[in-house]
């Protein structure tokens, strides 16, 4: 049972009794408590950073989670909303419907930077975030666990459980745009002795965008979601979860607005370059099914699967920005017609528990996971054409994906195996240690690593916690050896690209009600290829090496939980320097969408029982918009302001919510290059009523 559970119970029982304590004994004088005391923004533990259930002054890294509390009261509905409130994480391109982000300035990847409950999950699209509980942030590189992914991190995306109790909730959301929202979301036990339960959200949203096409028409998006989880306790040991999700999203395509040389943007900021009949449709399915057996007291194992399908079509008018290009202007279209298919088949097993040895307490994982990935693609092109903003839109092609007769495919397979202890020598000395084997099996770019992973942790006392840490991480190359063969290196053997990180930090429990955490972190990538001009070799015009390096170099700090009673919040802030110290094409550059400073801030202050204001900051530094750093992106901060009413109905609450976003309509460049740029929307007011029954 979580704290939040507890306290609701603690609550519930005291109120009982103060009730039978007015009717049987109305002699005495009874003192009842107003209102209560959830401190609902503060999680203390994390699963995905360690795979086991560990506290967060336990695990020698730096971990943000971010609770459902404040996914609700913001109103999110794409992941980026969600993930703004960690300043380590920065947003890129939303072009094609999707969402991009950075971890302490490395682009997470849509196949290995995103965990869907320890499950690697392929993220090509905006996340269904009405199923989530949580999101976990895990800095740095964690390949030990979960094979390959970038140096940055992950993002581990905690769904919602089967519940005991029997409720549901229903929600209706609404902007000033026209866009809607519909929520359901219920839960509770299927069978009298409560072995039996299930957990199901369905939703149904249209978006109309503020940004519009040439031809005046609206940019808009179909959304359906819809999920359910069971849970069967089929004896006291054993635990069955089966799981299935299906999204289908269908939007008109922006792929965003395109910057001068001054980095300002070229002509309207509310005109898409897109043709109006230029859309993407995402279908989605996730089925699994997990199991949980306790062996003993302290001691279990796990094993999951779960299979993704992942079907897009996406009829595209894909502009092409001259380099010339001045409002105005014509434009190149290269129309095509693309189907592409991609399959995960994830499974993994973990073995847990806890021993203790000669005084010495062990929390031990030993575990292996696999990745089997399966990618099909489908296309057919139409003749290109130049456009003249405002003539008219030329038709959309007669072309059809179907028609194409050669299906390009690729796949892949890699395992993993991997051992992980949590050694406590005392009341203050912790130390983590784990290594990884892993192996991939990919035509032309097989590839296997060891990494290792090391933690010391020191408690001062309870609540603090002073942590060292060295981890490494790897993404294989797309190739086994150097195939160019005017190269000198020709035939060469190169190996993944490798990530290390140093972290040190300190984590700190104010009272149980507030965790402060800071961190330094250096982490460096290199193996990339490099490949330098040779003028004075008869026989070779190059020479490949394996020597490229980028090194990210920060500090992190966030606080999240309870100052007061009534005042709650969470905080973070991040100074980066990230560069290129050895690269082919980029010496001495900084990656795009990489700012040297980053802040957000998010609180709630509680005026009764029955009404809170939210507040929030965010902040973003100077970016640069090009590889080459030669355009940059003015820094911005944007506010927002919510408030919430509750009541009750009919024995039933009624929750009404109103959020601002942007309130005072600050101009600003969110994520994107150049080309691709993403434009901040103005100031949006939201507004929600919920029932809960």
């Amino acid at each position: 049972m979580n704290k939040t559970s507890l306290s609701l119970a603690i609550f519930s029982s005291c109120s009982l009794s103060t009730a039978m304590a007015e009717q049987q004994m109305p002699g005495i004088e009874v003192i009842q408590i107003q209102g209560s005391y959830f401190n609902d923004y503060k999680v203390d533990n994390a699963s995905g950073a360690t795979r086991v259930d560990t506290p967060l002054l336990e695990t020698a890294q730096s971990v943000t989670v971010i609770p459902i509390t404040i996914i609700d009261e913001q109103l999110a509905t794409t992941l980026g909303e969600v993930v703004a409130n960690d300043a380590s994480l920065t947003a890129g391109s939303k072009q094609r419907n999707r969402e991009v982000f950075s971890s302490r300035g490395f682009e997470l990847s849509s196949s290995t930077g995103y965990l869907r409950d320890g499950h690697q999950h392929w993220s090509h699209y905006q996340q269904p975030i009405e199923t989530l509980d949580s999101v976990e942030i895990i800095k740095g590189p964690a390949s030990i666990l979960y094979g390959q992914s970038a140096p940055g991190g992950l993002i581990n995306m905690v769904t919602k459980k089967p519940t005991h109790k029997q409720f549901t909730n229903v929600s209706m959301d609404t902007d000033q745009n026209g866009s809607n929202r519909f929520t359901l979301d219920s839960g509770g036990a299927l069978s009298n002795d409560e072995s039996l339960r299930y957990r199901t959200v369905l939703v149904k949203q249209d978006v109309i965008f503020s940004r519009e096409y040439e031809n005046g028409e609206e940019r808009e998006r179909d959304r359906f979601l819809g999920s359910m989880v069971l849970d069967y306790d089929v004896s006291d040991e054993l635990l069955l979860r089966i799981h299935y999700d299906r999204t289908e999203d269908k939007a008109g395509l922006d792929t965003g607005a395109w910057l001068d040389e001054s980095g300002e943007i070229i002509g309207d900021d509310k005109t898409i370059y897109d043709m109006s009949w230029a859309f993407t449709d995402i279908n989605v399915e996730n089925t699994g099914i997990d199991l949980t057996y306790y062996l003993a007291e302290s001691w279990q194992v796990k094993l999951g699967y779960n299979e993704q399908n992942f079907e897009r079509q996406r009829f595209e008018s894909a502009p092409k920005k001259p380099d010339d290009y001045q409002a105005g202007d014509s434009y190149q279209s290269k129309p095509y017609d693309r189907f592409d298919d991609w399959q995960f088949k994830t499974t993994f097993i973990d073995f847990s528990g806890e021993f203790e040895l000669v005084g010495i307490t062990h929390q031990l994982l030993l575990g292996a996971n696999s990745l089997d990935y399966y990618y099909g693609q489908l296309k057919t092109s139409a003749d290109s054409f130049e456009y003249v903003p405002g003539s008219p839109e030329p038709e959309k092609p007669n072309i059809s994906y179907k028609t194409d007769d050669s299906l390009y495919t690729s796949a892949y397979d890699y395992y993993g195996v991997y051992v992980q202890d949590l050694i406590t020598f005392n009341e203050f000395w912790q130390l983590s240690i784990g290594a990884r084997y892993d192996k991939q099996n990919k035509q032309g770019a097989d590839n296997e690593s060891i990494l290792p992973k090391f933690g010391i942790m020191y408690h001062p006392n309870n609540d603090a916690t002073i942590y060292a840490s060295y981890t490494e991480g790897f993404e294989p190359q797309s190739s086994e050896t150097i195939t160019d063969e005017t190269d000198s290196n020709y035939g060469m053997n190169i190996d993944a690209i490798t990530s290390e990180q140093i972290e040190l930090g300190a984590k700190w429990q104010v009272s149980e009600r507030l965790l402060v955490t800071t961190a330094y972190f250096d982490i460096e990538k290199s193996g990339s290829l490099i490949t330098e001009a040779l003028f004075n070799d008869p026989n070779y015009d190059s020479i490949t090496t394996q020597s490229g390096l980028q090194r990210h170099q920060g500090f992190e700090f966030s606080a999240q939980g309870a100052v007061t009673d009534k005042l709650f919040m969470m905080a973070s802030a991040m100074n980066l320097d990230a560069e290129f110290e050895r690269d082919e094409n980029y010496q001495g550059k900084t990656p795009v969408d990489a700012p040297q400073w980053s802040a957000s801030l998010w609180g709630r202050y509680e005026l009764s029982e029955n009404v809170a204001l939210n507040a929030g900051v965010f902040y973003q530094g100077d970016r640069f918009a090009d590889s080459e750093n030669t355009i940059e992106k003015e820094s911005y901060t944007r506010v927002d302001l919510g408030a919430t009413y509750t009541t009750r109905f009919a024995s039933n609450d009624i929750n009404f919510r109103v959020n601002v976003e942007n309130l005072f309509d600050t101009n600003y460049l969110a994520g994107g290059g150049t080309n691709n740029v993403t434009v901040g929307e103005e100031r949006t007011v939201r507004f929600e009523v919920k029932a809960s029954f």
